[in-house]
């Protein structure tokens, strides 16, 4: 097999490298770099990210973490962000069987119990290819849970493209709110102003969840920071004041996911959030994006049927977002 496999450990010179290879990869995400995974503070996880190599070549890069799942120690890929799993330049079928067993190999050797994770949608991957799931259902992975996230093929457009490019994509009610909005006064700029709209944010969680974000504030400035051409923050003001916005992340030169979505209810009559993503879709398609990700809508495979028909309003269609596990 020729294959060699080794535990990834904390230098400037290895994260450099690894995070190279994720960015001219052929499936890795922001979610994968070692400099995104760095905003968690120290002690919060065990590193047991894997760089596989063969002939000395890197071939495929694993983030991972020690994790205890009902008092199992579990190889997660990866507890700290939204995707893990395999990522690589080219994949053959052999590739991905050797990758697999190679994985399995490590994780029983480490005295784990099982393997988690979870794969970005095919819609990420700079070419088709479903290897890599075969290798793992092959190797004996099961689906531990298949969620739903909503996705729009974002149309070829430019900066001076008109509004019927992206109103092809709206359904009617989505495109009369979008007029609403325009015609009420709401207007959409980009903001470094995190605060104000984490303030949204918070409020909107509490009142209908019971629960908090899961970036702090100061996480989320410090990505913010750390990936000032990928991560962006497109609010909606009235009168000034902002009254809804989305933060998204350019994941990777082909997609971009909305992360966190809220407006104030106080203004929902305004519609602030179809001309949000109005122009949310314009500028990404503008600037050669090809797929927008609405995020899940179902948890843990029972569906927010609401949700759903709001991100379809704007061309959405549900594809999944893969939990693969494994218990050895």
């Amino acid at each position: 097999m020729n294959l060699h496999l080794e535990r990834c450990s904390n230098t400037e010179t290895n994260n450099a490298e690894w995070d190279d290879f994720v960015r001219s990869s052929a499936n890795g995400t922001i979610f994968h770099l070692r400099k995104f995974l760095a905003y968690h503070p120290e002690g919060r996880f065990s590193d047991h990210s894997l760089l596989l190599r063969r002939k000395g070549k890197m071939q495929a890069i694993m983030p991972a973490v020690e994790w205890w799942i009902d008092k199992e120690k579990t190889l997660f890929s990866h507890r700290g962000a939204s995707f893990g799993g395999l990522v690589y330049e080219e994949c053959s079928i052999q590739d991905a069987i050797d990758w697999v067993q190679a994985l399995k190999n490590y994780a029983r050797q480490q005295d784990f119990r099982r393997i988690m994770l979870t794969l970005p949608p095919q819609q990420y991957n700079r070419t088709a290819s479903n290897y890599l799931e075969f290798a793992l259902v092959q190797a004996g992975f099961r689906y531990q849970k298949r969620e739903l996230t909503a996705i729009v093929e974002l149309p070829n457009t430019t900066l001076d493209t008109g509004e019927p490019d992206i109103f092809q994509l709206f359904k009617p009610e989505a495109r009369t709110a979008t007029r609403k909005a325009r015609k009420m006064g709401v207007e959409i700029h980009t903001s470094q102003d995190f605060a104000a709209y984490y303030e949204i944010l918070s409020h909107n969680l509490m009142m209908r969840h019971n629960a908090t974000p899961t970036h702090t504030l100061q996480e989320l400035e410090y990505l913010a920071a750390a990936f000032p051409s990928e991560i962006t923050l497109h609010a909606a003001y009235l009168d000034g004041r902002m009254i809804a916005g989305v933060v998204n992340f350019i994941v990777n030169p082909r997609t971009v996911i909305a992360f966190y979505i809220s407006d104030n209810k106080e203004f929902q009559e305004v519609r602030a959030l179809n001309l949000l993503f109005y122009e949310i879709f314009a500028y990404y398609a503008a600037h050669g994006i090809k797929w927008y990700d609405f995020g899940t809508f179902t948890l843990n495979m029972e569906p927010n049927l609401g949700l759903g028909r709001f991100k379809e309003s704007f061309g959405a269609h549900g594809v999944f977002r893969d939990t693969l596990e494994i218990l050895l």
